[in-house]
C-alpha cells in the first residue's frame, strides 16, 4: 500500500543530514501507518462526508509527518498522530471553503449524538467501527458511478494504489485515470451518495463489485514481497469476514473467504530463502498449512451447497483441488479443466481462457492449450500480460519449440517488475534455449 499518491518517499528520505538509521525508522513508521489508510479515510468520511476532503486532509497529514517527525522524533502511535493531523487539516480546509458550519449542521441532523470533536480526534478516527470501512466500500461501489470508476476509486481509496499503478492496470494515460478519480469523488459529494451500507433489499445487486474489490486487495497483497503484503491479505480476509456477518447466507462471500484461506495456506512455500518465487509445481508441500487447508476445503463444500454458484466459489473449488493433492503429480487436472470451463461460462474473459489453457497443458493436451493461447482475442487482450507469455512459453517448450519458448519467456520477463520473478523468468529462457 502506497504512503500517498503524490509523495515520493525515497526522495524525501534522502535529505542531507538524516542518518541512515533514522531514515529506516521513519520509513518503517510511515509504511506501517499507511496500512491504516482505509480506516483513516473511512473515519474522515464518516465525519466529513466528502471523499476529496478526506484524501486531501490525509495527504496533508503525511506531508506534515515528513516535515516534523525527522526533527521532533517519531510519535508513539504514528497512525493516531496522522488521524489527529488529518482531522485538523480537514476542518481548516472546510473553514477556508466556508463549509464547516453547514457540515456541522448536517452532521447534527444526521446524528443526534454528534458533538464538536476534541482537538485530538485520533480516538474517533482510529477506533473506526468495522461497519464504517464497509460503508467506504459500498460508497465507492454505488451504482451511480460508472463501473470502471468504481474499480479505480476502490483501488485508490481502499487499496492505496498510486494513480500511475492503476492507470497501468487499465492501460490508460495517467492524466485520464486521475480525471476519472476526481470526477468520481466529486460525484459522490455533489450527488449526495450516502456513506452507508445499503438496505438489505439492495445488498445483492451491490455485492458483486464489493467482493471484486476485496479480492483485488487480496491479490495486491498476495503478489507483493513487501512486509505490507501480508497485512493487505489479512485486511482482505477481515473485510470478507465482515461481509459474511452482514450476509451470512451468501455463498459467494463464503467462496471468497475460502479462496483467500487456501491461497494463504501456501504462503510459506511461495518464496525460497532468497525471496525468489517458487512455482506451484516446485513448492515444498510440507510447508503448507494443512489444518488451514482442511478448514478452507470444508468452507468450499459449504459454499457450493448454498444455491446459486458464482465465480468465487468456482475459483475456491479450483484451489481446493490443488490443495488436496499430496504431490504435484497427484493433481486432478481434468477436474480443474472442467472447473475452468464452468468459470469461463460465468466470466468469458481472456484471463480465464488463459488459465484453462494452462490446465489443458497439464492435463496432457499441449496442442489444445497452444491453440487456445493463440486465439486472436486472447493474444490481443493479453499481449502486455506477463503470465500470458509465460504460459505460451510453457506450451511451446512442451511441444519441443525451444527457440520460440525462450522468446516468450524473455517477453514475460520484460513485462515483470518484481525482481525475483523477473530473474526466474529469465532463467527459464536460458534453459529453453541454452
Amino acid at each position: 500500500m502506497a504512503i500517498d499518491d503524490s509523495i515520493d518517499l525515497e526522495a524525501r528520505l534522502e535529505r542531507p543530514g538524516t542518518a541512515a538509521g533514522a531514515r529506516q525508522a521513519l520509513r518503517r513508521a510511515l509504511e506501517e501507518a499507511a496500512l491504516e489508510r482505509p480506516r483513516l479515510i473511512a473515519g474522515l468520511m464518516a465525519r466529513f462526508r466528502d471523499l476529496e476532503i478526506a484524501e486531501d486532509a490525509l495527504h496533508s497529514a503525511f506531508e506534515e509527518a515528513l516535515e516534523q517527525w525527522p526533527r521532533r522524533g517519531l510519535p508513539e502511535r504514528p497512525a493516531a498522530w496522522l488521524a489527529t493531523a488529518a482531522h485538523r487539516r480537514a476542518v481548516d480546509q472546510l473553514r477556508r471553503l466556508g463549509r464547516w458550519r453547514a457540515k456541522q449542521e448536517l452532521l447534527l441532523h444526521e446524528s443526534p449524538q454528534y458533538e464538536e470533536p476534541a482537538a485530538d480526534a485520533s480516538r474517533d478516527l482510529l477506533d473506526v467501527v468495522d461497519d464504517e470501512v464497509l460503508c467506504l466500500l459500498f460508497t465507492c461501489c454505488h451504482p451511480a458511478l460508472a463501473r470502471e470508476a468504481q474499480v479505480a476509486l476502490m483501488l485508490h481509496t481502499v487499496c492505496g494504489l498510486r494513480t500511475e499503478e492503476i492507470a497501468r492496470a487499465f492501460l490508460l494515460p495517467r492524466a485520464t485515470l486521475a480525471q476519472r478519480l476526481v470526477r468520481a469523488k466529486r460525484k459522490i459529494r455533489d450527488a449526495g451518495i450516502p456513506f452507508q451500507v445499503p438496505p438489505r433489499s439492495l445488498l445483492h445487486e451491490r455485492l458483486d463489485q464489493v467482493l471484486l474489490t476485496v479480492y483485488l486487495i487480496f491479490n495486491e497483497g498476495h503478489g507483493s514481497t513487501s512486509p505490507g503484503g501480508a497485512e493487505l491479505c489479512r485486511e482482505a480476509h477481515r473485510l470478507a469476514g465482515l461481509l459474511r456477518e452482514l450476509m451470512p447466507e451468501e455463498g459467494e462471500i463464503e467462496g471468497l473467504l475460502a479462496l483467500i484461506e487456501l491461497c494463504e495456506a501456501r504462503r510459506a512455500a511461495r518464496r525460497d530463502a532468497d525471496g525468489s518465487y517458487v512455482e506451484l509445481a516446485r513448492q515444498d508441500r510440507g510447508l503448507w498449512d494443512r489444518a488451514a487447508i482442511e478448514r478452507a476445503c470444508a468452507r468450499v463444500e459449504s459454499a457450493l451447497r448454498r444455491g446459486r454458484v458464482g465465480p468465487f466459489q468456482v475459483q475456491a473449488a479450483i484451489q481446493a483441488v490443488h490443495a488436496e493433492a499430496a504431490r504435484w503429480e497427484d493433481t486432478d487436472w481434468p477436474q480443474i479443466v472442467g472447473l475452468y470451463e464452468v468459470l469461463e461460462r460465468m466470466q468469458p474473459t481472456p484471463v480465464v481462457r488463459l488459465n484453462r489453457a494452462v490446465a489443458l497443458r497439464y492435463a496432457g493436451d499441449p496442442r489444445a492449450s497452444l491453440a487456445l493461447l493463440q486465439e486472436d482475442e486472447v493474444r490481443r487482450e493479453l499481449d502486455a500480460y506477463a503470465p500470458y507469455h509465460a504460459a505460451l512459453a510453457e506450451a511451446l517448450a512442451t511441444l519441443g519449440r525451444g527457440h520460440e519458448a525462450a522468446t516468450s519467456w524473455r517477453r514475460a520477463a520484460g513485462l515483470t517488475e518484481e525482481p525475483a520473478a523477473r530473474a526466474w523468468l529469465e532463467e527459464r529462457a536460458g534453459v529453453a534455449q541454452p
